[in-house]
């Protein structure tokens, strides 16, 4: 009897540990700090002709001109300006309230043209978008090897020339 109570407290123990190390959540890495650290400004890639008369803000920074489909494509712009003073600007130049599109995150749309669903994938407009809301860090932006976040981004889509 004493073998078998030794044998069944051996395999326990054994089920035990095995158990407990099956639960053992795995560190999360994270980067190194580093003192003083500051985040590196990628240059600024160079603003398509065709993006040149769009309404940009004049501090912000273009990030890149993205295929939207049906032979359209809009530009994004990058600011640390805050969310609300960029669509104050807008409001201005624009000269109208625009509408705002969600509350948490902030985005707010203002109408550059009327939208053709059969040959338009977005409509014509400028939106812009908080990345800082609720805590978060900004939109990261890569380009290359170097990386930067923006507090604000805007989102140009041109009317089409048709």
């Amino acid at each position: 009897m004493i073998r078998s109570g030794a044998l069944w407290l051996t395999v326990s123990l054994v089920c035990t540990a095995a158990s407990a190390q099956a639960q053992t959540v795995p560190p999360i890495p994270k980067p190194f700090p580093t003192a003083g650290a500051r985040p590196v400004t990628p240059s600024p890639q160079t603003v398509p002709d065709d993006a040149r008369e769009l309404p940009a803000y004049p501090a912000a920074t273009f990030l890149e001109t993205i295929d939207a489909g049906k032979g359209q494509q809009y530009y994004l712009y990058g600011t640390d300006t805050p969310y609300e003073d960029i669509v104050t600007y807008y409001k201005t130049t624009l000269n109208n309230g625009g509408r705002v599109i969600f509350q948490g995150p902030m985005m707010h749309q203002f109408e550059l043209g009327r939208f053709r669903e059969e040959t338009m994938a977005y409509p014509p407009s400028v939106v812009v978008k908080d990345y800082t809301w609720d805590g978060a860090e900004g939109y990261l932006h890569v380009l290359g090897t170097t990386s930067v976040r923006y507090r604000t981004i805007i989102q140009i889509v041109p009317a089409q020339a048709r």
